[in-house]
């Protein structure tokens, strides 16, 4: 059969009609997921984030099927790892569009399951039930994808949610009791709640009240959750010599900043990551010269080397404590390093990212063991090199071996004109509130940073246009936080919470009667008479 002209036409205005629309709503997810990213540093802008998710939750719940929101999920969970990477961008070009994607496809399944919870089983809202029920299943779904991109070889866990927080006193605390897991869990629970009070009025009483419990549980950890004892202080000088280009003249300027420190009673100086482009060992001149440095102040120096050892092959990236005497023999090499900058995963398929970005050349080589060093004082310190800071087991770990100062080394050189510096530079505030003890982020080129034991930052950040050395005298503390004791609980409880949802969906799918099949309609004995025979 022929089809008119006009309704032709038709047809082919109302398919691309829905093309458009298709498009449209896919940018819209991008642009909904990427809005998070407003909420961490530099924008700061940390109250956002508990409303940042609501339109992206809308759209999703929006969506005709679960296929359309698996493809909401990972377009916004696309736009999340844009927004929180966008300075990775002049190093790995388009490269960072695919690894995006690929990290955006974890946040699909998190879609099928923020439709399913917030829409219902039909076209209306959804239950009370189902939706308290949200309060609990989609936080927790959001951290599972959180842990798994949190395994050093996806990237490491950057930007995640929590940390936007890390300037705010109760979420803190809240990481003092759970890590930043546990507040990763409070934020996207508020952003359920409002989306929540938005769609679905009858659940609106029970929501609320779910809050309420929320506060006085907030209100608890506040008043009860064990604190760090303060012990003492201890006086730690952060030397940033700024962007200088080449090894030998970062190290002048590092020895010159260092040497204005004579004479002010400090404990320890920390040089930023890559302070040192030659092993001491090979280089017995550049250890002489720190050496002297150390008599000068009076105080053993901790510089980073970034350099092809010389007792074993390969290029490390290792923390050197230096005393009066040379090399005191204490020296950490860099576990977990940077995806594409410090080497390149399965380098036999994904070398190309050389040519088109300025990923790594050659794999740097991962220490094998966490180290605590003991400076002349008493004092032990814990070492740690660049984004391993984002890694809260890493911390814990030191500190658990009885390291009283956790100390980051960083650069961040390539990145001085984008949001990294200053993310960079909060990260150590959730460490330090996690363990109790106090954290130094000391970089090359800025931003340096100091907290205190409970995660309070301690004077003022050295901002990327300062070449300085600055001391800070530094709380200690001693005692045990939860997260100390019992890790990443948070992360265990939303897996019950997801496998006992999976549980009672499975039941209820179960118990749902099949649909009978269809009955032909009964003929009466006048339609049989009538019918006629063939």
């Amino acid at each position: 059969m022929r089809v008119p002209v006009g309704l032709r036409h038709r047809l082919t205005g109302l398919r691309h009609l829905v093309m458009v629309s298709r498009w449209w709503r896919g940018a819209a997810a991008v642009l909904a997921g990427a809005l998070p990213a407003l909420a961490f540093p530099a924008p700061g802008l940390w109250w956002f984030a508990y409303v940042a998710l609501v339109p992206w939750l809308l759209l999703i719940r929006s969506a005709p099927d679960g296929r359309r929101a698996a493809l909401d999920g990972w377009l916004g969970g696309t736009g999340f790892m844009l927004a929180v990477h966008h300075w990775l961008m002049p190093s790995l070009t388009v490269f960072i569009v695919v690894l995006a994607a690929l990290l955006g496809l974890l946040w699909a399944p998190w879609g099928v399951l923020a439709r399913s919870l917030l829409r219902g089983p039909g076209v209306g809202g959804p239950s009370p039930r189902r939706a308290t029920a949200a309060l609990a299943v989609l936080p927790s779904g959001w951290l599972m994808v959180e842990l798994v991109r949190s395994w050093q070889g996806l990237g490491g866990p950057w930007g995640m949610l929590g940390s936007s927080q890390w300037q705010v006193p109760m979420a803190l605390r809240l990481a003092s009791v759970g890590g930043v897991w546990l507040v990763s869990l409070l934020v996207v629970g508020v952003n359920v709640a409002v989306t929540v009070l938005l769609v679905c009025r009858p659940a609106r009483t029970p929501v609320v009240a779910a809050v309420l419990a929320g506060a006085v549980a907030a209100g608890a950890v506040w008043a009860w959750a064990p604190r760090p004892e303060k012990t003492g202080r201890a006086r730690i000088a952060v030397v940033q010599p700024g962007v200088i280009e080449g090894p030998d003249a970062r190290f002048a300027r590092s020895e010159t900043l260092t040497r204005s420190l004579a004479g002010r009673d400090v404990d320890l100086v920390v040089w930023g990551e890559s302070s040192v482009g030659s092993d001491l060992t090979a280089r017995p001149d550049l250890a002489a010269r720190i050496a002297s440095l150390s008599r000068t102040v009076g105080a053993d120096i901790l510089v980073n080397v970034d350099a092809r050892r010389a007792d074993r092959p390969g290029i490390f990236k290792s923390s050197v404590l230096v005393g009066p005497d040379g090399p005191t023999g204490d020296r950490y090499d860099k576990m977990r390093l940077v995806p594409f900058g410090e080497y390149i995963p399965a380098r036999s398929l994904l070398g190309w990212a050389t040519s088109v970005g300025k990923a790594a050349g050659e794999d740097r080589r991962r220490g094998t063991t966490p180290v605590v060093m003991t400076l002349p004082g008493g004092l032990r310190i814990g070492p740690l090199v660049c984004f391993e800071s984002a890694f809260p087991d890493m911390s814990r770990h030191l500190v658990r071996e009885g390291a009283g100062l956790v100390v980051f080394q960083s650069s961040t050189s390539s990145f001085q004109h984008s949001w990294a510096p200053a993310q960079h530079a909060s990260l150590a505030a959730l460490r330090a509130a996690e363990t109790g003890r106090p954290a130094v982020h000391a970089t090359l080129t800025g931003i340096s940073a100091v907290y205190g034991p409970d995660g309070e930052r301690i004077g003022q950040w050295l901002g990327t246009d300062r070449s300085t050395a600055a001391v800070y005298d530094v709380p200690l503390a001693e005692g045990s936080t939860l997260y100390l004791r019992f890790g990443d609980w948070a992360v265990y409880t939303a897996l019950l919470v997801l496998a006992a949802y999976g549980v009672l969906a499975g039941r209820r799918s179960f118990r749902r009667p099949a649909p009978e099949p269809p009955v032909p309609p009964a003929r009466t004995a006048r339609e049989s008479r009538e019918r006629p025979v063939h």
